[in-house]
């Protein structure tokens, strides 16, 4: 028994650090598109206005496709599910590249989104069902792993850029070794199937009330994520008149303090509670964005960017970890919170915009600010129970076992 025991232990920590893989290549994926955005427009022949719009599809092919991500595993089982479903999102990564105009780019960026969302939730619906057997906390680290390969991706795509290499090219050969590498990392995550008499989810049905609630949460982290990563920058240039240079550095404060606070954010949840530290959390978030909309210096705005970024690292980890646990469909509770989340990545930056073409860039702020303050009220809702129960509870309301 005392064997099986470290036997299963040791296969958990395995599959920790392969869906932590995952976590790295889908990221990648991202970084990798993100850095060729230029490139793409230009291609397209399209300008600003329209560049807006069709960035808008990623978002909407993947509120559109994630509600068919539990059906999918159901069917497949989680690790054939993710394995395809994953190769489908590093592959689509060539399409933007070929769009000669704004519609095939349209076309190509709602694919692109689709295939991202589903990839998605499958790859968090594994991330929860290995914390839960675990039973500790691991979807900060898990979530701090893509945005350590968003960073890898942008770093090659921002050499590619450099060298002036097609960006066809570069996402063709990008595409196949994350390909490559997504599925042997795949290999390694738990293979769960559903139980026989487990009925199947329906291809597309209303996010559950709980992920509604947990998703509100996710909502008010993302858009203040979303408005700081987009508009920092400008704030600080327009409103406080900094240098291009000095006005970049606000939007890497923010996205560091942001990555190292999900890489080290698992052991402050394990020791204080998800509530507790997304509640500290939306404290810190919510004095950064004071600090911003006050800050007479831009030292003082960049020092607020970094605890906005702080503040709200954790917020979107452990929102799908309480939706997962939430009910006896992990899948379409986390596609639930997903879809909220990513629409409201979608509509912040333009929300934004519109506050600020009607009264200033510093009333934007002081919206982000009320929504980090969100934080502090809301953060109930992500208690999920006793730890010490969680991994039985799991078993029972999950239908599902490891092959």
């Amino acid at each position: 028994m005392a064997q099986d025991m470290v036997f299963d232990r040791e296969r958990l920590r395995r599959a920790r650090y392969a869906v932590a893989a995952v976590f790295c290549v889908h990221g990648a994926v991202t970084g990798s598109f993100a850095t060729r955005v230029p490139w793409i427009a230009d291609h397209a022949g399209i300008g600003a206005g329209q560049l807006g719009l069709a960035l808008a599809f990623p978002a909407l092919g993947a509120s559109a496709a994630m509600p068919l991500a539990g059906a999918i595993s159901h069917r497949f089982g989680a690790r054939t599910a993710l394995r395809g479903l994953l190769a489908l999102w590093t592959l689509s990564l060539m399409l933007p590249a070929l769009a000669p105009n704004i519609y095939t780019l349209c076309g190509a960026l709602f694919v692109y989104g689709a295939t991202a969302g589903m990839s998605d939730v499958a790859m968090n619906a594994l991330g929860v069902e290995v914390e839960n057997r675990l039973d500790k906390s691991i979807m900060s680290s898990l979530h701090g792993m893509w945005s350590a390969g968003a960073l890898i991706g942008s770093a090659a795509g921002t050499l590619a850029a450099h060298l002036g290499t097609d960006a066809r090219l570069h996402h063709l050969i990008a595409a196949l070794v994350l390909t490559a590498l997504g599925m042997l990392f795949c290999q390694g995550v738990l293979d769960l199937r559903s139980a026989p008499d487990e009925e199947p989810p329906p291809r597309f049905a209303l996010p559950p009330r709980s992920a509604l609630v947990i998703g509100a949460i996710g909502f008010c982290g993302v858009f203040a994520e979303g408005a700081s990563l987009d508009w920092s920058a400008v704030y600080l240039r327009d409103e406080l008149g900094t240098s291009a240079g000095l006005a970049a550095a606000s939007t890497t404060a923010f996205a560091l303090t942001m990555a190292v606070a999900r890489l080290v954010g698992d052991r402050v949840v394990d020791r204080f509670g998800a509530v507790r530290t997304v509640r500290v959390g939306g404290v810190a978030a919510t004095a950064g964005g004071v600090l911003v909309v006050v800050a007479p210096h831009p030292a003082a705005a960049l020092a607020g960017f970094a605890l906005l970024g702080l503040g709200v690292a954790v917020v979107v980890p452990l929102a799908f970890a309480a939706a997962g646990r939430s009910g006896p469909n992990p899948s379409q509770a986390i596609a639930g919170v997903a879809t909220i989340t990513y629409t409201s990545g979608l509509i912040a930056p333009s929300a934004i915009g519109g506050v600020a073409d009607a009264t200033s860039l510093t009333v934007s702020f002081g919206l982000v600010t009320l929504l980090a303050f969100g934080l502090v009220l809301g953060a109930g809702v992500l208690r999920t129970g006793d730890r010490t129960t969680r991994t039985a509870t799991n078993a029972v309301t999950a239908g599902k076992s490891p092959r």
